[in-house]
C-alpha cells in the first residue's frame, strides 16, 4: 500500500539523483530517510486507518458469506428438488438461482474487483495518512534543512548512518498531533 505509493516516488527519485551526481557531488547535499513501512505501523492515525478498513472488509466479506450461502441454497433445492419439480417450477428455480449466482458475483466484482470499492476506500484512507506523513517529512526536512529526503522501506536505500533517520521525529510528531487534535 504505503511503500508501493513511495516505492514509485523513490524511483523517479533515483533517476533525478543520478542525472544530478555531478552537481551534487560538487555542493554539500543534506539528506535524510525515514522508514515509512515503520511509521505506517507505528503511527496511531494509520493504525486506527488500518482497524476501521479491516472492519469494512470483515463486512464486506460476512455479506459476501451471505450471498454465497443464498447460491449453495438455491444450488442444492435445484438440484434435490430439480426432478419432482414441474418445468414451470424447476423453470423458476433455476432463474431464481441465476439472479442469485449473478448478485453473488456482481457484489464480488463491485467490492473487490480492480476499480472496486474495498481498492478505493484503502486509496482513501491511506491517501489521508500518507498526506499526514509528507507534510510531516517536509516539515522535519525544512526545519533541518535538508534537500533530500529517502525512504529505506522502498529498498533504495543501501546504507544510511542512524543519525540521519528521520522516522522516530515524524512517529512523534504525528502521533503528538493526533493525540493533541483529538483524533
Amino acid at each position: 500500500m504505503l511503500t508501493q505509493r513511495w516505492s514509485s516516488r523513490a524511483a523517479l527519485l533515483a533517476v533525478l539523483i543520478s542525472a544530478l551526481a555531478p552537481q551534487a557531488r560538487a555542493a554539500d547535499v543534506r539528506l535524510g530517510y525515514i522508514d515509512s513501512a515503520r511509521i505506517f505501523l507505528e503511527y496511531k492515525d494509520a493504525q486506527e486507518a488500518q482497524s476501521r478498513f479491516e472492519r469494512q472488509v470483515q463486512g464486506w466479506r460476512d455479506e459476501a458469506t451471505e450471498k454465497e450461502k443464498v447460491v449453495q441454497q438455491l444450488r442444492q433445492e435445484v438440484r434435490d428438488q430439480g426432478p419432482i419439480l414441474s418445468a414451470l417450477k424447476r423453470q423458476e428455480r433455476e432463474q431464481a438461482l441465476q439472479r442469485a449466482i449473478s448478485e453473488y458475483e456482481g457484489f464480488l466484482q463491485d467490492i473487490w474487483g480492480p476499480q472496486g470499492r474495498a481498492a478505493q476506500e484503502n486509496e482513501r484512507a491511506t491517501g489521508e495518512v500518507i498526506q499526514q506523513i509528507r507534510v510531516e517529512v517536509e516539515k522535519l526536512a525544512s526545519e533541518r534543512g535538508l534537500e533530500l529526503v529517502f525512504d529505506t522501506a522502498s529498498g533504495f536505500l543501501i546504507y544510511a548512518d542512524r543519525k540521519f533517520d528521520l522516522t522516530p521525529d515524524v512517529i512523534a510528531a504525528l502521533n503528538a498531533r493526533s493525540t493533541a487534535e483529538g483524533r
